[in-house]
């Protein structure tokens, strides 16, 4: 148990998980055409 108490915060979790799955795989374009590295694709994201 994950602490998935409720529908809205399982929902939120899987879908940050395959954001990080779609980033690792190269499934996700940065919108200004650069290359940058997972971690900063992510952050941009959540911030």
């Amino acid at each position: 148990m994950l602490g998935l108490k409720s529908y809205h915060t399982a929902r939120r979790l899987i879908s940050r998980i395959e954001t990080m799955h779609m980033i690792a795989k190269g499934q996700m374009s940065s919108p200004s055409g650069r290359a940058a590295s997972p971690a900063q694709q992510f952050y941009s994201l959540a911030f």
